[in-house]
Order: C-alpha cells, then sequence, then structure tokens
C-alpha cells in the first residue's frame, strides 16, 4: 500500500515477499486476539432491555438515575476522577465521589453513598419525609 500509495509504483504482494525475502525485511504480523472474541461471545446475551427509550425526565424524582465519570486535572498535571450521579426530574446531583485512580472502587463507593443518601432521604426520621 506504501509502494502504491506513496510512490506510485504497484507492485504484486508476491513480488514485495521475494524482496523481502531477499533482503531479509521481516513485517511484524499482528495476531488476532483469541480472548477478545471469547469475551465478546460471552457478553452478547448480557444486554439489558431500553425501558426509557430515551425519554430521560419521568417527572419522578429518584425514578431516573444517570450517572457519569468525567476527570480533572489538578496540581501540576496530576489526573483526579470524578463519579456522580445525578436525578433525571430534579437535574440535581445525589451523589458523588472523587478519586485519584480509575478503578472499579470509584464506582462502588459512589453507588455506596447513593444507597446511604437515599436510605437517609426516605428514612422516618428525615423531618423532610
Amino acid at each position: 500500500m506504501v509502494m502504491e500509495n506513496d510512490y506510485s509504483a504497484i507492485m504484486n504482494h508476491k513480488k514485495i515477499r521475494r524482496l523481502m525475502a531477499k533482503y531479509n525485511l521481516i513485517a511484524k504480523i499482528r495476531r488476532a486476539n483469541p480472548y477478545r472474541k471469547m469475551a465478546k461471545a460471552t457478553k452478547e446475551h448480557l444486554t439489558c432491555p431500553n425501558l426509557l427509550n430515551r425519554k430521560f425526565n419521568q417527572k419522578v424524582p429518584g425514578k431516573v438515575l444517570l450517572t457519569d465519570i468525567t476527570y480533572l486535572y489538578y496540581g501540576k498535571g496530576q489526573k483526579a476522577y470524578l463519579s456522580c450521579v445525578k436525578d433525571a426530574a430534579t437535574k440535581e446531583i445525589v451523589t458523588y465521589h472523587l478519586s485519584t485512580s480509575l478503578e472499579m472502587d470509584i464506582v462502588y463507593e459512589t453507588l455506596n453513598k447513593l444507597k446511604q443518601a437515599v436510605c437517609h432521604e426516605f428514612h422516618p426520621s428525615n423531618p423532610s419525609f
């Protein structure tokens, strides 16, 4: 492809292989990753049904929660990761977690904080209940 595109020289692939063998040139050939194919095959049936159909605002607080993880730069090029959960009806951030590493712990901590926030919000001892 380089010969054809850059030098306008059209050659058969067999000739290119002969020249490469003559000058002991070896092309690095990337092999297919067998684990990627297995991972795709096993995750094929793990999709969830689309219950919202892009109708995110259901007008009921707490019914639809949106989540995202973003990164923030601070200091001398250091990164922090912010994971947050937003209520689609009230547009308020229900909970968030800030971390310096992008590991699964950031998701677990955010979900734990969400669980605590929801339990606190609807607990009978809460005066706003």
